[in-house]
């Protein structure tokens, strides 16, 4: 059995050999997913002021080898409060189906609304062309948009979208000549030509919902390369709720559940 552990802001913890080691296994675990040529960016870029506002996941097997992490970033909202970018999430090929990514996942958001207090909601934000990725984003948050349950984007929603757009491209590796469409909160181009690019038919990376698939497929132009932003929220009260919503929303034909 995997354990997870938490590393909260550890550049402003951690001494430079101990952050050092954890850049070189973040690293070699991104390497095994996303090739020789990482981007320079987020956990991988290893400075110390990213590791600042980075909220690190991190699972490892009996021996302490790092098996996936989960990297996400702490954004300055005003007031808006923080806004948790759910990141860089990167699991070894052959450590996959042992359901990583939604421990990893989950451990970086109860983490962060532990040290938030417990009547706020934190918002979160989510860049992919990943159809799984999307489809947990759109099925395990409240009130996501774009997303099947969530037709119109609400003036918030806007905000933080273009909050995003305008000040922090480079955190999430969109560069600033993708065009956003604020309609629909999708980056056209954005991972054209990158690691990150993927095939509109390639299973590997789909969600197990297949009108899930459908929904966001139709949103990108794989050709392109376009990515998908979603915003959403979360909070320690919505987390009942949200627990409910996640084995409520099995199909898109289920009954709404009461606000």
């Amino acid at each position: 059995m995997s354990t997870i552990e938490l590393h909260y802001r550890p550049g402003l913890s951690m001494g430079h050999a101990q952050l050092q080691e954890l850049h070189a296994e973040l690293r070699e675990v991104a390497t095994s997913c996303l090739g020789a040529e990482l981007p320079d960016y987020q956990c991988l870029h290893g400075s110390r002021r990213e590791f600042t506002r980075l909220v690190i996941a991190v699972a490892r097997d009996s021996q302490g080898r790092m098996e996936g992490f989960c990297s996400s970033y702490l954004l300055e909202g005003g007031d808006l409060g923080q806004i948790l970018h759910l990141g860089l999430t990167c699991v070894r090929p052959g450590t996959r189906g042992k359901g990583l990514t939604h421990r990893l996942t989950a451990k970086v958001v109860t983490g962060h609304l532990l040290r938030t207090p417990f009547w706020r909601q934190v918002w979160i934000s989510n860049v992919a062309c990943v159809l799984s990725s999307l489809g947990n984003v759109g099925l395990h948050f409240v009130d996501v948009y774009p997303s099947p349950f969530v037709t119109e984007a609400s003036e918030d929603h806007r905000r933080v979208a273009r909050l995003i757009a305008e000040n922090y491209r480079w955190e999430m590796l969109v560069p600033e000549t993708s065009p956003f469409d604020e309609e629909n909160f999708v980056f056209a181009g954005s991972v054209k030509g990158t690691a990150f690019a993927k095939e509109a038919h390639d299973q590997r990376f789909h969600h197990r919902n297949g009108w899930v698939n459908d929904f966001y497929r139709g949103l990108l132009d794989f050709e392109r390369g376009d990515e998908v932003l979603q915003i959403g929220k979360i909070s320690l009260l919505a987390y009942p709720r949200h627990i409910l919503r996640s084995w409520h929303r099995r199909s898109p034909e289920a009954v709404p559940l009461p606000a």
